[in-house]
């Protein structure tokens, strides 16, 4: 069930060209959601760039591009597809369908069925090219077999019963132009494989093993020699010879393998459904360490991440590309584009001190990791970015040591935050790798003022404010920005621009509200951000006017109003507005040379700023007494805070007969 696109010139072109462009960086693995509910074989046509994904519980084909882009769909009464096969030249794609009985052939140029093969046979499930026939493992869950498709006749003839050794349908595979052929059991656990010769045009058997519990996958290596397998159990990928299925060898992996590609050069992926631990590992060909190993990301709404699909990996005719297929917990389906698989991953780490004085030398150092070693000597790009050189600076390059690591010395010209990076740029056998890490270094202390804190203003009253600079580098520009208080009112950019030969920069501001001023200054190179605040009252506008009188006269140093014992007096008083605000009313009595204070009320304000309180009650009593009252606005009793205390004028009234 792998993919086999290549005859044996395509084959050594692919690897030449393949060797030719390995030493270029690979680009970054892509992925993209698939169409599907559920997947059964994946196959690369590495002529027309496209990949083939049979989805069973759909009846359906999903064909995408190479970055993962869904191009098509063949949705043609598949019903069941699954096994999946290309012919030696990537023209023609063989599909199995069981629930039609039948083998779907597509036109790979114009991705259409042309024809179908009425195999006359139960469920065929898998499909493989040996011998000059079309191969295919077929029958229900009780009893299985093997058939064969002749491709050569025109007549197209199909032989049933060519093994019937199987229990279920077993899944099949084979080297490119090779006359052995591999068949598995699937379905239980007796992990049965068998080897056949087909030359004849008639499998006969070379072998039988049992390779595990429950396969699910196998491949046979490009030469046709060995066949991995990948079982339930054991948790690894053992190899077996073709010849005899004796034992060749294995490939570590981990819980619980499931799926398994061999690329044209020999190169191994064996994946594993599982959660927490890698789910492809990479293998060069007898190779015993992985030279690269993928994890899947967490995309769903478990603790575990996404898993590998069953029999879900296939190779790029050049090994530049894996592609594989994983799920989430949701059922989310998705094709992973892994660039560069056959690439070891390269770690560069880098260690630079936290902090560092700037204009002083400082030290830098790091180590260069990979499955398969660098030599001594390779060279590493070095930059380093700041606030001199925003997009970066190249500093002379540093080779590694025998041991991996490297260092080198800088003397940072700026301040700030100090980002040294440190990268590889790939080879023939190792993929691309950088490293970074940041430095403190420092900066000078500007001075920076803002005038006029504390004061207290008239309302509506234009102030001007002034922000001071001292000493900088090359930055001498300056922001004020003023937060009036209360809640629905933002702190805004008043204004912004360079400081004058003085080093100053002013704005002025209609005060009507109690306000913040800062001054920001936002660093250089070698000078830190810095800013100053300014906190200023405005007091609110409040007067008070006195109606109801019969006259009004200087009397006892102040104007007095005379009022009949008969007319309460009408206390208007008008105040700046503010949500919920209200007026402080105090009430005062002259008596042997001073005045005594009432209890104070406090009265709500109307929208328009407004509040009338009119003085009652017997004022025959009160003839010849002096009074007076006035109207306050107090931070924090007037119901907001938004201004600073503010006493209006008192009134002066008296009562006559």
């Amino acid at each position: 069930m792998r993919m086999r696109t290549l005859t044996t010139a395509t084959t050594l072109a692919v690897l030449f060209s393949s060797a030719a462009l390995a030493a270029t960086p690979a680009s970054a693995d892509t992925s993209k959601t698939l169409p599907v509910k559920q997947t059964a074989d994946i196959v690369v046509d590495g002529v027309h760039q496209q990949v083939f994904v049979s989805d069973p519980s759909n009846g359906k084909i999903v064909v995408t591009d190479y970055a993962g882009n869904v191009v098509k769909q063949l949705t043609t009464n598949l019903t069941g597809v699954s096994g999946l096969e290309l012919s030696a030249d990537s023209g023609t794609l063989y599909a199995a369908v069981p629930g039609l009985d039948a083998i779907a052939v597509i036109d790979t140029a114009t991705d259409t069925e042309t024809t179908r093969y009425d195999v006359g046979a139960d469920q065929p499930r898998s499909v493989a090219l040996a011998g000059g026939k079309l191969w295919f493992g077929y029958g229900g869950s009780a009893a299985g077999n093997i058939g064969s498709v002749d491709l050569a006749s025109e007549q197209h003839e199909v032989t049933l019963g060519l093994d019937n050794d199987w229990s279920s349908a077993p899944i099949l595979d084979a080297a490119p132009g090779s006359n052995v052929l591999v068949g598995a059991q699937t379905g239980d656990s007796s992990g049965k494989v068998v080897s056949y010769d087909v030359t004849s045009g008639t499998p006969n058997r070379l072998a039988s093993t049992s390779a595990g519990n429950s396969t699910k996958d196998i491949a046979v290596t490009p030469n046709g020699q060995d066949v991995v397998v990948a079982s339930g159990y054991p948790y690894q990928h053992p190899v077996f010879k073709t010849a005899d299925l004796t034992a060749d060898g294995s490939y570590a992996s981990d819980t619980y393998p499931n799926a398994v590609a061999i690329a044209p050069d020999g190169t191994v992926a064996a994946g594993v459904d599982g959660w927490y631990n890698p789910d492809i590992f990479v293998y060069k060909p007898g190779a015993t360490t992985s030279v690269r190993e993928y994890d899947f990301p967490n995309t769903g709404h478990t603790s575990g991440s996404d898993e590998l699909a069953d029999s879900a990996l296939a190779w790029s005719p050049d090994a530049s590309r894996l592609f594989a297929v994983s799920y989430n917990s949701d059922g989310v389906y998705t094709l992973r584009v892994l660039q560069g698989p056959t690439l070891a991953a390269t770690t560069v780490t880098v260690d630079a001190p936290a902090g560092a004085a700037r204009a002083k030398q400082l030290t830098v150092k790091g180590k260069v990791t990979s499955k398969v070693a660098l030599p001594a000597g390779t060279k590493l790009t070095v930059t380093r970015t700041d606030l001199e050189s925003p997009n970066g600076k190249s500093l002379p390059s540093v080779a590694t040591k025998a041991d991996g690591t490297f260092s080198f010395t800088d003397t940072p010209p700026a301040g700030g935050k100090v980002k040294y990076k440190v990268a590889f740029a790939g080879d023939a056998e190792h993929a691309a790798g950088s490293g970074t890490d940041t430095v403190d270094v420092s900066r000078a202390k500007p001075t920076l003022t803002i005038n006029n804190n504390g004061k207290v203003y008239s309302y509506g009253k234009d102030v001007k404010f002034t922000a001071h600079l001292g000493t900088t580098y090359k930055n001498r520009t300056v922001e004020i920005w003023a937060d009036p208080f209360g809640s629905d009112k933002p702190n805004k950019l008043v204004k912004s621009g360079k400081v004058n030969s003085d080093g100053n920069l002013s704005v002025w501001l209609d005060l009507k509200r109690d306000t913040k001023v800062t001054a920001k200054f936002a660093g250089d190179s070698r000078y830190q951000p810095r800013s100053a605040s300014s906190t200023v009252g405005a007091k609110v506008s409040v007067s008070t006017s006195v109606s109801n009188h019969y006259k009004a006269k200087s009397a006892w140093g102040h104007t007095y109003y005379f009022f009949h014992k008969t007319k309460n007096p009408l206390i208007t008083t008008k105040m700046s507005y503010f949500p919920g605000r209200q007026q402080k009313f105090e009430f005062e009595v002259y008596y042997q040379g001073r005045w005594y204070p009432g209890d104070p009320a406090y009265f709500k304000l109307g929208t328009d700023g407004v509040s009338r309180v009119q003085i009652t009650g017997d004022h025959g009593e009160d003839v010849g007494w002096r009074f007076r009252v006035r109207s306050s606005y107090i931070n924090g009793s007037s119901g907001d805070t938004v201004n600073s205390t503010t006493h209006g004028a008192w009134k002066y009234f008296t009562f006559t007969s």
